[in-house]
């Protein structure tokens, strides 16, 4: 499968809201925002960090189609990665190539990654990127309406 990332189009948007209201996918996340059916926060949410300097957030495509979206946010020094692939294309590489892409894309570092401790997924998705497990914590999953734990990734050099 041909992956690449592009920049956001406007059309892209109801994929990526339709994307973020699965719920198997909201619960695997599960750091998510506190109502992903709100269709305005989530729109500007999304025109907030499309416009932001500080913000690299790229449309991820497999074959063409709009699979999901990937980023880098935060301060320097303190930089998270984001993904977000349909639950429709999981187990197929595409995070992983995307991800690599991304990186590619944004060559500083450090960077950080977090995900609940029970996305193996997400896990061996970071891990195959280089991201290395750096910390345990605990913090509130809207998702799962619950405190659950994350594992903290780091990407250096």
């Amino acid at each position: 499968m041909n992956v690449e990332l592009r920049q956001v189009h406007d059309s892209d948007l109801p994929v990526f809201f339709r994307q973020m209201n699965d719920p198997e996918s909201l619960s695997m996340a599960a750091f998510t925002p506190e109502d992903p059916a709100d269709r305005a926060a989530f729109d500007t949410r999304w025109s907030r960090m499309r416009s932001s300097p500080d913000v690299v957030v790229r449309t991820v495509l497999a074959d063409g189609d709009v699979v999901g979206s990937a980023g880098v946010y935060g301060v320097p020094g303190e930089r998270e990665v984001t993904y977000w692939i349909d639950r429709a294309y999981w187990g197929k590489g595409i995070a992983t190539q995307a991800l690599r892409a991304l990186l590619a894309e944004v060559p500083e570092r450090p960077l950080y990654a977090r995900a609940a401790s029970d996305n193996a997924g997400s896990l061996r998705v970071l891990e195959k990127c280089g991201f290395r497990v750096v910390a345990a914590a605990r913090g509130y999953a809207p998702a799962r309406g619950a405190e659950i734990d994350e594992t903290v990734l780091l990407l250096e050099g």
